[in-house]
């Protein structure tokens, strides 16, 4: 699959997606090492670095190890927007993302992120502009629509393209639904069997396994997986994932020494990348949503108290006490 001229990502390439508190640097960087194709920053807010706002320039800071990298951006006003893409132009990332599909509400409810959706004419007016604003190639990422009764993803994607995007990501859940139940494929699969659509389409939503994501491809026919919250407490996935669609085979465990192993590193990279307080606050959150903890009997109390560990000691000392539990199992 190439987005543009230029980034070429082979053959069922899988991404991962674009997380606010989620995708810095150093978990950008692990996902890379086990195999994401491609990375994305969490998502910047137009108006705050077009206001120097410091905390969010700092997002912009990518590096040449992780390559192929996204910066992503979201705004409603297509002035904003156009002056910020320029700004991060300037940043050296591969493509430039527009978010069209955050559905919190402090982001949709002002009418940016998904809440473009319910302004399609103002999505694409943003869209072209920015097209038009930069030179690296810009790609969109969006949902269904806003609601069950407005799911207008098909016609919309014919009209994005039109703007001058690169590739389109759709992720298979609507405003309305947020990220509760089942993320619906068949839209997505329609817009890329669309004979009109030339982009590169890339499907997002519920992948979790390496199965899934296998069959995302065969059954919908998508250029590309993007993996988001699965990848919380699991960079490891993309290795799974990309070991299965090579042989058709699960990947054998390695056993949970070597996933520890993992987890202690991520502790380890966040904590250098910040400091060690908001370092292990940054990484709490994947950690109690590990699927490695799970099936650990009166496993409880311990996610609480790895929820207010507030230091790297802590924290590995905790890890100890898991380690004892899962040798026991």
């Amino acid at each position: 699959m190439k987005i543009g001229q230029h980034i070429d990502l082979g053959e069922r390439p899988v991404l991962l997606a674009p997380m606010e508190d989620v995708t810095d640097p150093a978990f950008r960087l692990m996902c890379k090492r086990f195999g994401a194709d491609m990375v994305y920053t969490e998502f910047v807010s137009a108006d705050a670095l077009i206001r120097s706002v410091s905390k969010t320039e700092q997002k912009l800071n990518i590096s040449d190890e992780e390559r192929p990298v996204a910066i992503q951006i979201y705004g409603r006003d297509t002035e904003t927007m156009v002056e910020a893409a320029r700004i991060v132009e300037q940043a050296r990332p591969d493509i430039l993302d527009l978010n069209f599909g955050c559905p919190v509400k402090r982001v949709a409810g002002k009418g940016a992120g998904a809440g473009m959706l319910q302004h399609p004419e103002k999505m694409l007016e943003i869209t072209r502009a920015v097209a038009r604003a930069v030179r690296i190639p810009v790609t969109v990422k969006t949902r269904l629509g806003w609601d069950a009764d407005h799911k207008i993803i098909v016609d919309l994607a014919e009209r994005l393209q039109d703007c001058g995007i690169a590739a389109l990501t759709i992720h298979g859940r609507t405003r309305a639904q947020m990220y509760t139940g089942e993320a619906d494929w068949t839209l997505i699969g329609e817009v890329k069997n669309n004979p009109r659509m030339h982009i590169p389409i890339i499907g997002n939503g519920d992948v979790t396994t390496p199965q899934r994501c296998r069959e995302c491809f065969d059954r919908y026919g998508v250029d590309a997986v993007m993996i988001g919250r699965a990848s919380f407490g699991r960079p490891w996935i993309f290795r799974e994932v990309k070991h299965y669609l090579t042989t058709g085979e699960e990947l054998p465990s390695p056993g949970y020494e070597w996933y520890m192993d993992v987890l202690r590193q991520q502790v380890t990279d966040s904590v250098n990348l910040l400091d060690e307080r908001r370092g292990i606050l940054h990484v709490r959150r994947h950690l109690a949503a590990s699927p490695l903890f799970k099936g650990i009997p009166n496993f409880r109390n311990t996610r609480i108290a790895m929820l207010r560990a507030e230091t790297k000691e802590e924290v590995f000392r905790i890890f100890g006490e898991i380690e004892g539990m899962l040798a026991s199992l």
